[in-house]
């Protein structure tokens, strides 16, 4: 282990068995483990026989602690960042921390983890080529439009994480913004023994969960907006956003299969205008 080193280590979001032997071995070498809730973590360490001390570092003492962290990096001291469930600093704190750490010339080194996010998505059935992180919406109504509105013509999949009493006054926020109509997968307690997936259209969601009770942490997946939803696009533009996927060395076959999913249109057509091409320069 070496010293002056900041570990962010990912710990399980439910089950236990998540816990990767990496990340059992680090919490155990380290001089310190930097937690955002103690008791919780004093859990995880009992149940892998870990008797490495803690300190606390959550969103209320983080300002005040990450100067005294960075100080025993300073000297030496292997300290291990954990949060309550996933990766530090995804919607938990750490990036402060980390920032800090960097800034000070300390190494930082991630132990990967298991991640709400990641999880939620490769099994929601939405597109998970690309997209969006939005993490938990701000409290304040203001802020919480202002970035739904942003979000409203987003072309990739979106993500979200919410607590069960905001669920369905978040779906009817959705649905104001990105209508009825839009598929949307409903993931909660993740890992844990009643993880469910509830998939369908956000205005299905709303109506599934006024009569049963939303319980457990969600991640909710929504699809990003369609080409269908928005003017259609024309040949012209194909060519061009194709034509920057070749520039940057894709292939045709490649590119239109990213463009296809990006844009929300048949790849047969992309392909057909990436053989175009060609044969005009021919």
């Amino acid at each position: 282990m070496t010293d002056g080193t900041l570990y962010l280590v990912g710990t399980p979001i439910g089950n236990l068995d998540d816990m990767t032997f990496r990340a059992i071995a680090t919490l155990k070498a380290v001089d310190l483990i930097a937690a955002e809730d103690t008791r919780h973590t004093g859990k995880l360490l009992k149940h892998f026989q870990i008797t490495t001390p803690q300190i606390s570092y959550h969103d209320h003492n983080r300002q005040q602690r990450s100067g005294q962290l960075i100080e025993k990096l300073q000297t030496g001291t292997a300290i291990a960042l954990v949060s309550d469930a996933g990766m530090p600093g995804i919607s938990d704190p750490g990036y402060e921390l980390v920032v800090a750490a960097i800034a000070a010339g300390i190494t930082v080194i991630p132990i990967p983890g298991v991640s709400a996010v990641l999880t939620g998505l490769v099994a929601s059935g939405l597109s998970p080529e690309q997209f969006v992180f939005a993490g938990f919406l701000p409290n304040k109504k203001k802020l919480r439009l202002q970035q739904l509105e942003q979000l409203k013509t987003e072309p990739k999949t979106i993500v979200f994480y919410e607590a069960p009493h905001r669920v369905l006054k978040t779906l009817q926020e959705f649905q104001d913004y990105f209508g009825g109509d839009r598929p949307i997968v409903c993931a909660r307690e993740l890992t844990k023994l009643h993880e469910e997936f509830w998939r369908g259209t956000i205005q299905g969601a709303i109506a599934h969960y006024q009569t049963q009770a939303p319980k457990g942490e969600f991640t909710l997946i929504v699809a990003g907006q369609s080409r269908t939803e928005t003017t259609e696009i024309t040949d012209a533009e194909i060519l061009e956003e194709l034509q920057k996927q070749l520039d940057a060395g894709v292939s045709p076959s490649q590119a239109s299969r990213l463009l296809a999913n990006e844009l929300q249109i048949p790849k047969r057509r992309i392909y057909q205008l990436s053989r175009n091409l060609n044969d005009s320069k021919n």
